[in-house]
């Protein structure tokens, strides 16, 4: 009797049919089939090396990419019809390849396993995709650099321990993201070498695929999934550390325009879902990360079936980083500032500091300074006044250092002009941090 797992790349020496739940649970075509740009590249690729290799002839060449090109316009235009014996996507190029051009088919995949078919797909896949996720965070980068431009005068409060603490810029506060958002960009262009590796050194030279660098070992080739890791590793980053902290306190300080929704019940409301949604996503992408370092974890060497859960982490991490990038980009361009609660925000204690300054600026120790706008405190909050409401009286007698000039503490722009150094959140310093982010945007833009 024929076998009918004939037809498989892998057929051959089985006799019978698989268990159709086992087809099922082997198959990974629903997902790995977005890989189809990636597949054909590849195999267009390889076939020339096999011509030079003298393995296929010049002909067989021919016939085999104009193949390649039907499969691919097919999937250009949607028209690519998946069959149930399409196991993956190599399975289902190579069997459409051989319906439009016959016996020459088989010859693609002489020397070349699936396994090391996919680690270059998944390679040539994700260094694209990464190009796009960094075009994304440089997109969201420059929204806020040009929004802290626009707005450099707003001030609201600082927070230290999820208290308010010192008057900052609005300007400030954006760009400490978008100075966060630089070091994804910076990860993300570091991954991205140790995916441009081949695993395949017969055509590493192939100017259509433009690897950077060969592996030096075929059983590490097939079985490392480390820039897969890596790379959901740095979105985690990218999600959680920067996007998330700035979506918290966002919620806090602006009015929605496109980028929220109503109440079902309640007609008042503006609800800032797009930012609750990116910080609920920090969850679904730690889990993806944190599920397939369990999976890679005490593998034996080479390729394993284990390994088959890489691509639907990575597309899953892909899909959100995507989406999250593109609707905090859409936030950032439409939110109103809220000036006048920001504003309101602000009061008397959080110039405490200022306090202590005054007196270091007449020779006074900080430590005791501290402990003077400290004891100051104390008496504004026995008394249920404001700091600045503190008589000069009651000041000389935590220390005789204050006196009348004390007025000028209680000015909010002038606490905030004196943090003038490099980093700091006097105009002249923001104004300096904005024009370093546009300079840094446009040698990123200039990169390959």
């Amino acid at each position: 009797m024929a076998s009918s797992e004939g037809n498989k790349l892998w057929g051959g020496r089985f006799v019978g049919n698989t268990d159709p739940i086992m087809e099922k649970f082997n198959a990974s075509i629903a997902y790995d089939q977005r890989m189809w740009e990636a597949d054909i590249k590849g195999s267009k690729a390889y076939v020339k090396a096999l011509q030079k290799a003298g393995l296929v002839t010049q002909n067989e060449m021919e016939q085999i990419l104009t193949g390649l090109d039907k499969v691919f316009d097919e999937w250009s235009k949607g028209e690519f019809k998946i069959k149930p014996g399409d196991e993956d996507i190599h399975t289902a190029n190579e069997r459409r390849l051989k319906e439009f051009i016959g016996d020459p088919a088989g010859k693609l995949h002489t020397g070349r396993s699936r396994n090391d078919q996919v680690a270059t797909d998944m390679r040539l896949w994700l260094r694209d995709t990464i190009n796009t996720l960094k075009e994304l965070a440089l997109q969201l980068i420059s929204t806020m650099v040009e929004r802290a431009a626009v707005e450099i005068e707003i001030l609201c409060p600082g927070y230290t321990h999820m208290q308010r603490a010192q008057p900052i810029r609005w300007s400030h506060w954006i760009l400490s993201h978008a100075v966060a958002l630089s070091r994804d960009v910076e990860r993300l262009e570091d991954i991205r070498k140790h995916v441009n590796v081949m695993p395949l050194g017969s055509f590493f030279h192939s100017p259509e695929l433009n690897f950077d660098s060969i592996s030096i070992n075929s059983m590490d080739a097939t079985g490392q999934r480390d820039f897969v890791g890596m790379y959901n590793h740095a979105a985690n980053f990218t999600r959680h550390q920067d996007t998330i902290r700035f979506c918290f306190v966002c919620v806090l300080c602006v009015y929605f325009c496109e980028n929220s929704t109503g109440s079902s019940l309640m007609p008042q409301k503006k609800n800032a879902d797009s930012l609750e949604l990116i910080r609920s996503k920090a969850g679904r992408v730690f889990g993806r990360c944190a599920g397939f370092l369990m999976t890679l974890k005490g593998l034996p060497s080479t390729y394993n079936k284990d390994l088959q859960e890489d691509k639907e982490a990575m597309f899953d991490t892909y899909d959100t980083v995507h989406a999250v990038l593109q609707v905090a980009t859409g936030v950032i361009s439409t939110l109103m500032v809220n000036q006048p609660a920001m504003e309101r925000a602000l009061s008397p204690d959080m110039l405490a500091t200022d306090l202590a300054y005054l007196l270091v600026r007449k020779g006074m120790p900080f430590r005791e300074a501290h402990s003077c706008a400290g004891k100051a405190v104390y008496i504004a909050e026995s008394k249920n006044i404001h700091l600045s409401q503190i008589t000069v009286e009651d000041l000389q007698t935590v220390s005789p250092l204050f006196d009348k000039d004390v007025s000028s503490v209680w000015d909010y722009n002038r606490s905030v002009e004196q943090y003038s150094a490099p980093g700091g959140t006097a105009r002249s310093s923001v104004t300096a941090q904005i024009e370093h982010f546009r300079t840094w945007l446009q040698a990123q833009k200039q990169k390959p």
